[in-house]
C-alpha cells in the first residue's frame, strides 16, 4: 500500500494544484478529513477549498508546485515540495503586488483506502505572505 499512497500524494500536488482538477479534492477527501496548517485546522473538502485552495489560486493564478521528494511507510507519506507563482490576484486579502514568490514546505499525510484522512503542513507560506505586505520587498 505504501507505493500506492506515495503515488496518490504525488498526484494530489500535480493534478489538484498544477492541473487545477478541483473535483479530485472531493474525490480524495472525506467530510472528516483534517488538514492542519499554520492557519489552523480545516475539516472536509469544502472548508479546504474555501480557506486554502480557492484563495491561493486566486492570489497566485500561475502557481506551480514541484514535488521534490516523497517517502512513505504504511499509511503515511511525507512530501517535500516547492511552489512558485506571481502574486497577481486579490485572494488571501492582500492586494496584488505582482511580485514573484517561492514557497517551500513539508506535508505529512495519512492516507487510508485511497482517501486523505489527515495532513500536517509546515512551510514558509506565512513568512512569504507577510513579505507581500511590506513595501519594496
Amino acid at each position: 500500500m505504501t507505493n500506492e499512497n506515495v503515488a496518490l500524494a504525488r498526484r494530489w500536488f500535480e493534478e489538484v494544484w498544477n492541473q487545477r482538477k478541483e473535483q479530485l479534492i472531493d474525490e480524495w477527501m472525506t467530510p472528516q478529513s483534517v488538514c492542519y496548517t499554520d492557519d489552523g485546522p480545516m475539516t472536509g473538502a469544502a472548508e479546504f477549498k474555501a480557506r486554502q485552495y480557492s484563495p491561493f489560486l486566486a492570489a497566485f493564478p500561475d502557481l506551480r508546485v514541484q514535488v521534490e521528494d516523497a517517502i512513505g511507510q504504511d499509511d503515511q507519506v511525507v512530501v517535500r515540495w516547492t511552489a512558485t507563482g506571481t502574486h497577481s490576484g486579490g485572494g488571501l486579502g492582500i492586494a496584488p503586488t505582482h511580485r514573484p514568490v517561492a514557497f517551500c514546505g513539508l506535508s505529512w499525510i495519512r492516507i487510508r483506502d485511497g482517501k486523505f484522512q489527515e495532513g500536517w503542513q509546515s512551510s514558509n507560506i506565512p513568512e512569504q505572505l507577510r513579505s507581500l505586505t511590506l513595501p519594496g520587498e
